[in-house]
């Protein structure tokens, strides 16, 4: 046996505690919610029509945000898998990685300075007489930034789901003869179709939570989803009552979109395949190939000019006398300590799930009260999900209120809410990484009789180091430039950067915002750049 007895006793009761605590913290917060609710009619209150009208624009949104960016990167992902040897084609690759781990304000900012009122395509159209504007805020500018975002995944998703398909297909197409239309029709698309309705159901997930971009763009009552309108209620008309409706409402939103999620068939085999890799023959035809140039040039101006606006209106601030500021100085400590802290807890709790799992995979998941503690602690990260980070702020609002001040217990609030939302990519990073290892060394260290401290120092940490260091400093960045739940915590007295952030622009310091955007996002991306960094050699001497 690989392992002994008390070192799986070990393993399931830190499993058993950390899954505890993430129940009970989401469940105070939902109970909070339903008790809440009091003597109040919720069947009257939900048909308000208010509450229906934010209801419709949060599906209304999050449809036409899926439907745009799945037909936008459908062509975008074709071109980019007809031309492998496209110029700085690795680099578009790469830029469309900044927008997903770019902190939502930022890229807020960005797509302002270019779609703005003062922004670079209305300068252009001013310029050719067009008197009317683009308007950036509204369900239109909603729509512009959920593509933003969201199109890179989807197109990087598909990328990924057609570049695995055998290269025998292509040998086939090439010595049928057969022109694009085709190649698409019996090649392309029976790939794509298999995918599509699982990302699909992720972008709607994304966009039907969306809370940032909606709060920035959202131009009004007329363009709310329920995440906003919970905060809006909470911080403005302090109707705690109009709040717990809207949070139930996004549960039962979130629970049933989870729910057809997971009813979606598995993805199926690409094919069996040689394994060699052969040039596609649709991609070599001239039209094509100016095709898809002009896409991809297309692509890149709109990722990348929102980013460089940023960093040009970033740098046209005074940096110097920002980063000298008492304020910012605070906000900095803040945002760094709840950083810390909330990458800190997330990998607390999620060590003790991976190994508890990891166990149980090892001695076997017998009977139904193991398989149902198996899964629970593989569904605790995706808790998140179903009660989405500002409805967990609301829940934990109402029941701190009960017992004083809640600016007390705000920051302490915050880093678990932080925590809980990088749970899925903790756990995704280091459930792979743990059990690979552990197949490769656990009976190497059982014949040795390894065990206790000496393993620790010896053998996981050098193995297990990177992930470890790649899952903090992503949920550090995450942490660091989330804005969902300090919005509902956020005073003069608790300041983080992107609370600072957004609250220089309600103060029409319109400079000083992109500074500290600038600023923000650097330190994201070091943090995101210091998790990917490896030591190629060692890594290599350690797999040999």
């Amino acid at each position: 046996m690989l392992l002994t007895l008390s070192e799986r006793r070990f393993s399931l009761a830190g499993g058993a505690l950390s899954l505890a605590a993430i129940a009970v913290f989401v469940a105070v917060a939902t109970l909070s919610l339903l008790i809440s609710t009091g003597e109040m009619s919720l069947t009257s209150t939900l048909f308000e029509p208010y509450i229906l009208r934010v209801l419709r624009f949060t599906l209304l949104q999050a449809s036409l945000s899926t439907l745009l960016s799945i037909l936008l990167a459908i062509p975008i992902a074709q071109a980019l898998a007809r031309q492998p040897r496209f110029p700085g084609r690795i680099w578009i690759i790469r830029l469309m990685a900044v927008p997903m781990g770019l902190p939502v304000l930022i890229g807020a900012l960005g797509l302002i300075g270019i779609w703005g009122r003062q922004g670079i395509v209305n300068s252009l159209l001013a310029g050719v007489g067009m008197a009317e504007p683009v308007s950036i805020y509204g369900l239109s500018g909603i729509l512009l930034a959920h593509v933003f975002f969201n199109l890179p995944l989807a197109c990087r998703l598909m990328l990924a789901a057609l570049e695995r398909v055998p290269g025998e297909y292509w040998l086939v197409a090439s010595g049928l003869g057969m022109r694009p239309l085709s190649i698409f029709r019996f090649i392309e698309w029976p790939v794509l179709r298999s995918i599509i309705p699982g990302i699909a159901g992720l972008i709607f997930m994304l966009c039907a939570t969306s809370f940032t971009l909606v709060l920035m763009l959202g131009g009004g009552p007329a363009a709310t989803t329920i995440e906003v309108a919970i905060y809006q209620s909470l911080r403005f008309d302090f109707d705690p009552g109009r709040a717990v409706v809207l949070s139930l409402l996004q549960i039962v939103l979130t629970a049933v979109v989870l729910g057809v999620l997971a009813l979606l068939p598995a993805t199926g085999d690409d094919g069996l395949t040689s394994g060699r890799t052969l040039r596609r023959p649709d991609g070599a035809f001239f039209g094509i190939r100016i095709t898809d140039g002009g896409l991809l040039l297309v692509t890149v101006l709109f990722l990348g000019l929102p980013l460089m606006a940023v960093v040009i209106a970033g740098l046209r601030a005074d940096l110097l006398k920002l980063v000298s500021e008492p304020i910012f100085l605070r906000a900095l400590a803040t945002s760094a300590a709840m950083s810390i802290s909330s990458a800190v807890l997330s990998l607390s709790l999620s060590a003790p799930l991976v190994r508890a799992r990891h166990a149980m995979s090892v001695t076997g998941v017998n009977g139904t009260s193991a398989l149902a503690f198996f899964g629970g602690m593989g569904a605790a990260s995706s808790l998140v999900l179903l009660v989405p980070p500002i409805v967990l702020a609301t829940g934990w609002f109402l029941a701190a209120r009960n017992f004083g001040d809640v600016g007390v217990v705000a920051p302490v609030l915050v880093v678990a809410i932080n925590a809980l939302m990088a749970l899925p990519f903790v756990m995704r990073v280091l459930e792979p990484a743990y059990g690979i290892h552990q197949r490769r060394t656990q009976r190497l260290s059982a014949s040795l009789g390894i065990s206790g401290i000496a393993r620790l120092r010896f053998v996981a940490w050098p193995g297990l180091r990177k992930p470890l260091l790649t899952a903090l400093s992503f949920a550090m960045a995450l942490s660091l430039g989330d804005l969902g739940a300090v919005a509902l915590f956020g005073s003069d007295s608790f300041v983080t950067l992107p609370w600072l952030v957004y609250s220089s622009l309600g103060s029409y310091r319109t400079n000083d915002a992109d500074g500290l955007a600038l600023i923000l996002g650097v330190i994201c991306l070091l943090l995101t750049i210091s998790g990917t960094m490896g030591e190629p050699r060692q890594e290599a001497a350690s797999n040999d």
